[in-house]
């Protein structure tokens, strides 16, 4: 069984920055990368950012390149998304994801870590 549990989310003024983090537990060694979604009031969940579990590579959408950098700690399982200069429009439930594979899907959720960041 894998668990993931994120943290570091809260109510923030614009401009503020918060480091959400997304600690892995289980069968971890199976894991291929690990991502960040976030979900805002009445809209789909979209793909923020992505790092390869073992390379060390990662990825993150244009809406928050340069603000927002993903890293990961493997020798504590976690993953970090480091959000600075945040916006309104940041405001939103963050999903910390694993994948086991290249593939499309992602295999693991955690339950999210809710983002405020007012004007």
């Amino acid at each position: 069984q894998v668990q993931l549990v994120e943290s570091g989310g809260g109510l923030v003024q614009a401009g503020g920055s918060l480091r959400l983090s997304c600690a892995a537990s289980g069968r971890t060694f199976s894991f291929y990368g690990m991502g960040w979604f976030r979900q805002a009031p009445g809209k789909e969940r979209e793909f923020v950012a992505v790092t390869s579990w073992r390379g060390g590579s990662t990825y993150v959408v244009n809406s928050v390149k340069g603000r927002f950098t993903i890293s990961r700690d493997a020798a504590k399982n976690t993953v970090y998304l480091e959000m600075n200069s945040l916006k309104p429009e940041d405001t939103a439930v963050y999903y910390c994801a694993a994948k086991t594979s290249d593939k499309v899907a992602w295999d693991y959720w955690g339950q999210g870590t809710q983002v405020t960041v007012s004007s």
